[in-house]
């Protein structure tokens, strides 16, 4: 198969942010396998971008880690960053895959023990995010499942053809923040600026995502969560098909 065509584009804002949580059941490679990728370094994760992909994205809210793991996450990116460098080279494949791997089980316990405000613990605020990703829902993208947790939330989709992930993300927070800060009486941020993507390359991947989604509320003891959906199995879902539209049910 011929290796992608992979282009670096230039970081986005230098603003501090953070990384954003990596469920170690869908992290892992370095280096997808399909058509031609572009990798985004916007803030402290690499995000690689294909069009009309399926991807496995997780955003928290703003306080949903302890410092001290934000800071040994920054400390750790930077040194990796700090060591390409100074050998004057682009970050390699491992490299990428250290700072995708970052947040390991332990932060991941953290967000599953509910860490920070839990805003999304409010039913009138875990409804508007949910109803914000399905807003556009087979117009924009295809949803294969999504859980909001207390202070996280995970989504497995597709986009359509000329659909960028971070104009989607971004939509997605923005509306949100606006509405939460507007129930909740306060003003500030909401959701932390960055957030993690996992691009996925094949059927095995597909599935280790879906039901990850649908065991996070159990194995973060939520009883009869309601804020989470999984769907849309028939179709096939590696990121170099053609998306497709929903199934009947």
């Amino acid at each position: 198969m011929k290796e992608p065509e992979v282009v670096h584009a230039a970081a986005g804002s230098n603003a501090p942010d953070r990384s954003a949580g990596v469920p170690p059941a869908v992290a892992g490679a370095s280096r997808p396998r399909f058509g031609d990728v572009i990798i985004h370094d916007r803030g402290h994760l690499p995000h690689w971008e294909k069009d009309s992909a399926t991807y496995f994205v997780t955003f928290r809210l703003a306080d949903s880690l302890p410092q001290s793991v934000l800071e040994r996450i920054e400390s750790e990116r930077q040194s990796v960053v700090q060591t390409a460098r100074q050998l004057q080279r682009d970050l390699s494949g491992d490299e990428r895959k250290r700072i995708q791997q970052l947040s390991t089980k332990t932060i991941e316990q953290d967000l599953d023990n509910g860490a920070g405000s839990c805003h999304l613990k409010n039913p009138a605020i875990a409804n508007e995010v949910a109803e914000t990703l399905l807003h556009f829902d087979n117009k924009r993208y295809r949803l294969f499942a999504w859980c909001v947790m207390p202070n996280h939330v995970h989504v497995l989709l597709r986009l359509f053809p000329g659909q960028v992930l971070a104009s989607v993300v971004h939509s997605w927070k923005s509306f949100t923040a606006k509405q939460a800060n507007k129930l909740l009486g306060r003003g500030g941020s909401f959701w932390q600026r960055e957030h993690y993507d996992r691009l996925i390359r094949d059927q095995s991947e597909f599935e280790r995502a879906l039901r990850y989604v649908a065991d996070n509320p159990v194995k973060a003891g939520l009883k009869d969560w309601r804020w989470m959906w999984v769907g849309g199995r028939g179709a096939h879902p590696t990121a170099g098909e053609a998306p497709a539209l929903r199934e009947a049910e």
